[in-house]
């Protein structure tokens, strides 16, 4: 892109955020009127607020600066100015149509709740995230990827773990986290171990796939060359599963968070995420629920995305990674 058009196009994309910021104002304002004087006024500006924010997102999208440092910084922008977007609109909404509390806080208030609620919100997260679900993840997927590279070279094991694999998966979480209670009991044990059943099959069924995925020429090359067939695994096979093995983690990181939560719900210590979103909604504290929810949403995507940092850097050869 020349220095003309990259420079027309960040003017664009910055009149499209100084029209999007007089929009929030509009917005504000409007929300601070009485109930009476709000009306189609609101509407209009809400209406208007959206889709000069969607205008701006456009811009910023059509951008192709040749620098990396400015395609991450690009990439980050775009999803954070589009949430920022919607977290407004939740705020004014809110505010401007006087929705009760108990149904729907708004964001503001979600965030003083966190704010006040700090220590609570890191004792339940230590307990759910950093106990449950690092030590089933760990153990799901490890187990999972393990017992796919011994099976891989039995068709009989392979043709037999599968169906049941799918068969496993398709269980509900909520009648196997009560018999995980009975047999490991009420503290972090028992989540891990519901953790364990979702990770492990997922993890299997795409090893199992990614093993597969190496053309048949590669494989013949491998036995020209006189590889054994370990050499050929570690050579050939696994590098060609990782995208694979990648997309099962993928996965697994946000099954493994709640599955985990989930299981709180029939048995836990007085501590946890899970515990704390039954409790403060039997209390009608909905922004404490929120706050839960927002710190299991950030620790999720948080993980998805250092899986994906760690993917691109294992996996830059594949061809989704190429430029055209």
């Amino acid at each position: 892109m020349s220095g003309a058009r990259l420079l027309g196009s960040f003017w664009s994309a910055a009149t499209a955020l100084m029209a999007t910021l007089a929009g929030a104002t509009a917005l504000a304002a409007l929300a601070l009127l009485e109930a009476g004087q709000r009306g189609l006024a609101l509407a209009a500006v809400i209406v208007a607020f959206w889709l000069l924010s969607w205008r701006l997102t456009v811009k910023l999208a059509a951008l192709e600066p040749q620098g990396r440092v400015a395609r991450t910084v690009l990439g980050v922008l775009i999803p954070l100015v589009f949430g920022v977007t919607l977290l407004l609109l939740w705020e004014f909404m809110v505010r401007g149509l006087a929705v009760p509390s108990v149904l729907l806080p708004a964001p503001s208030d979600i965030g003083v709740r966190i704010a006040n609620s700090l220590s609570i919100l890191w004792a339940d997260f230590v307990q759910t995230y950093l106990k449950a679900v690092v030590a089933g993840y760990a153990l799901g997927c490890g187990s999972g990827f393990l017992v796919a590279v011994l099976i891989d070279r039995s068709p009989f094991l392979k043709r037999g773990l599968l169906p049941i694999g799918n068969l496993v998966s398709a269980l509900p979480i909520v009648g196997v986290a009560p018999i995980m209670v009975m047999w490991f009991g009420f503290d972090w044990p028992s989540k891990a171990a519901v953790v364990v059943v979702m990770t492990f099959f997922p993890m299997l069924v795409n090893t199992v796939a990614g093993l597969n995925a190496a053309g048949a020429m590669e494989r013949d090359l491998m036995r020209t060359y006189g590889a054994s067939s370990i050499q050929s695994l570690v050579k050939l096979r696994l590098p060609a599963a990782l995208p694979f093995i990648f997309n099962a983690l993928k996965i697994n990181s946000t099954l493994a968070l709640i599955g985990a939560i989930v299981a709180e719900f029939f048995g836990t210590p007085i501590v946890g995420m899970g515990f704390r979103i039954s409790a403060e909604i039997g209390r009608m504290n909905t922004d404490m629920v929120w706050a839960e929810i927002a710190v299991a949403a950030l620790a999720g995507s948080l993980t998805y995305g250092l899986l994906s940092v760690a993917e691109r850097a294992a996996t830059f050869w594949h061809p989704s990674y190429r430029k055209g």
